[in-house]
């Protein structure tokens, strides 16, 4: 169910954990399309992105096929699938005559976006969610996931994409054994003694998480990178361009 799309990244986190704040060094921002579905809250950084305010999700299509016509937009970031899905829930299925046919539409309006907007696209897309956890009685383990609702629920948003990364902040000394080229601690960092940084890979205390990605992708050192949204897009770009 993965998309054809390579370069599509979905950055996963609780609140506060960094995931718009990792976009900040994204490059020729005028190139960005920003979809804030988070009911306009502001970007908590300047930037120069053609941001959009969504109050209808299927706007959200009509704005990616008028971005892939347009030579200068490079990259499109949702910001944040979660409330895309709640925003379609409350604007088109609470109150509807037939509350059935519309969380039928609900599921299609993903299907329909991910498969015929961003799989076919030319343009780099970012996604961001926010996430909640469970606990697995069999396993004992904590599983964490996207919370959507309907048939996506079942088969869990997470199957369409190729590389899911985690928005975490962390203490420095859980860094220690992961030194690498991606992972820089700053003298701020030093003094404030953690770091908000990407997570890559499961590790034995988030063996419940859904991160992927190929399997050669990352190296063991790089379990934990530097929470910078360019930065992971050249990882993208290098590994299937090489």
């Amino acid at each position: 169910m993965s998309s054809k799309n390579k370069r599509l990244v979905l950055i996963v986190g609780f609140p506060g954990s960094g995931k718009t704040a990792s976009l900040r060094d994204l490059e020729d921002q005028e190139g960005v399309l920003f979809l804030n579905c988070e009911s306009g809250k502001d970007i908590p950084f300047k930037n120069k992105f053609q941001e959009e305010i969504i109050t209808d999700p299927y706007d959200v299509l009509e704005l990616i096929a008028e971005a892939e016509d347009n030579p200068k937009m490079h990259t499109v970031v949702i910001d944040s699938l979660t409330m895309m899905m709640e925003m379609f829930e409350s604007v088109h299925i609470v109150g509807a005559k037939d509350s059935r046919a519309e969380w039928g539409n609900y599921n299609q309006f993903f299907k329909e976006l991910m498969q015929q907007y961003v799989a076919p696209s030319r343009l780099r897309f970012i996604f961001t969610a926010h996430i909640d956890s469970d606990l697995n009685e069999e396993s004992g383990l904590k599983e964490v996931y996207v919370p959507v609702k309907g048939a996506l629920k079942r088969n869990g948003v997470e199957a369409y994409f190729s590389v899911i990364v985690a928005a975490v902040k962390m203490p420095l000394k859980k860094l220690k054994g992961y030194e690498n080229d991606l992972l820089v601690i700053t003298p701020r960092e030093e003094k404030l003694g953690f770091k908000h940084v990407y997570q890559t890979q499961t590790t034995k205390d988030s063996l419940g998480d859904r991160l992927r990605g190929p399997f050669d992708m990352w190296e063991i050192e790089e379990t934990y990178i530097d929470n910078n949204g360019q930065n992971l897009l050249n990882v993208l770009d290098d590994y299937y361009e090489a």
